[in-house]
């Protein structure tokens, strides 16, 4: 009898259980000590095997039990014996704008300044010219990153702030947020974000009732919104997450146990598909304020909805931050959309500081090597854009698009 997966249970150790506990190896009975699932041997459902093995209906092989039955799943690494041209991209063909960090330097030990400094020379020689600080911070927080970034590196930072959220509730709420927006403006912000929401809106408060949560499309922030276009600042909005987010974490969730901290599946929230509604009601209301949606606006899994909602909404751009997974995975139709919306996409990392990094993402979209290692377990795949599409993906959208008065 086939089986359910939403009767397998939730497992919340995932990442401690070994390939044959799990059934992730053909002929491996489950072996699971929990009572819900003991007793299913997924190699025998259906469903498992046409997820697993496609159309080619099996592995091709006779499956019999051996030493990988007791690997665990978060410390598979398979090497790879494909033979294939490895291109080296030291830098970037064109200056790059990278649209999407993070106060990095104050993260863990060290100091912040030194480290700050070896990420300038590390952006100098991967061609990184300017990097946008996604701070989500106002007041002193925010008035404390303008001197640690501007000061002594004008022009190669730019910095968003945030949305301020005390007492939501209270009516003064839109006037108090449209005040910290000018201040901070006043002080150097030159755009808005990241801002997010995966469903329990803008403040991730789970104690409030559904109605009582701030929405982007909340009509507590048409103000704030409108302030924005006034001002000429982006606003970057970090819209759902992934939707394996979403998928129980069992036999077929999509990502590692790397992300399964991010896993939403149960949560009192709004799905996918409601938080995508609240964008598109929000971009609606506000079509003269530019919003960026980072990480392909989590539809990257789905270029086709996703380049609809940019021919609804020409106040809706993208960036491609740690989506690298996404378009690595399918080249040639993430090649197709970048070409169909050139001035719409925007260049991206939100990982990190490091040279190996951004050097990765130029031999991703700069060449056509294949089957590089990613992060998923997902196989990469080179999209050879063409220069048509480097130069405005790379510095071209942001240089139009962003606010530079003053940087």
């Amino acid at each position: 009898m086939k089986k359910n997966r939403r009767d397998f249970l939730k497992i919340s150790g995932l990442a401690g259980v070994g390939f044959a506990s799990i059934g992730l190896l053909p002929g491996c009975s489950s072996g699971s000590s929990n009572e819900t699932s003991s007793d299913i041997n997924w190699q025998t459902d259906p469903e498992w095997q046409k997820v697993q093995y496609g159309e080619w209906g099996g592995p091709g092989v006779d499956p019999r039990p051996g030493p990988m039955d007791e690997i665990l799943l978060k410390d598979y690494a398979p090497k790879s014996s494909v033979v294939v041209p490895e291109t080296f991209v030291p830098k970037a063909k064109y200056p790059v704008i990278d649209v999407h960090i993070h106060n990095y330097p104050a993260r863990g030990d060290g100091d912040a300044r030194e480290k700050l400094d070896e990420w300038v020379q590390s952006m100098d020689e991967v061609g990184v010219e300017t990097s946008v600080v996604l701070t989500g911070a106002t007041g002193n927080d925010f008035d404390r990153l303008v001197e640690f970034y501007l000061e002594p590196y004008p022009g190669r930072f730019q910095l968003y702030c945030g949305l301020t959220t005390d007492d939501i509730a209270n009516p003064d709420y839109p006037q108090r947020a449209v005040a910290e927006l000018e201040r901070c403006y006043e002080k150097g912000a030159r755009g808005v974000g990241e801002l997010t929401d995966k469903g329990l809106g803008l403040t991730s408060d789970p104690d409030l009732a559904r109605n009582e949560r701030l929405h982007h499309d909340d009509e507590r922030l048409d103000a704030f919104w409108d302030k924005c276009r006034e001002l000429n600042l982006p606003v970057n909005i970090h819209m759902a997450d992934h939707p394996s987010a979403w998928e129980p974490l069992d036999v077929f969730q999509e990502r590692t146990p790397d992300y399964q901290h991010f896993n939403l599946h149960g949560d009192d929230i709004l799905s996918h598909g409601e938080i995508l509604v609240r964008r598109d009601r929000t971009l609606e209301k506000h079509p003269d304020t530019i919003f960026i949606a980072c990480h392909l606006s989590n539809q990257g899994h789905d270029l086709a909805k996703l380049g609809e909602a940019l021919d609804t909404y020409p106040n809706l751009y993208l960036d491609i931050s740690a989506r690298d997974y996404e378009v690595g995975r399918t080249p040639r139709a993430a090649k197709r959309f970048l070409t169909k919306y050139p001035d719409r996409v925007l260049f991206g990392t939100d990982m990190g500081m490091q040279k190996s990094m951004y050097q990765a993402w130029w031999r991703l979209l700069e060449t056509d090597d294949e089957y590089m290692v990613g992060r998923v377990w997902w196989p990469y795949y080179g999209l050879d854009l063409p220069e048509s599409v480097l130069e405005p993906l790379y510095r071209g959208n942001a240089r139009r698009i962003m606010n530079w008065e003053n940087v």
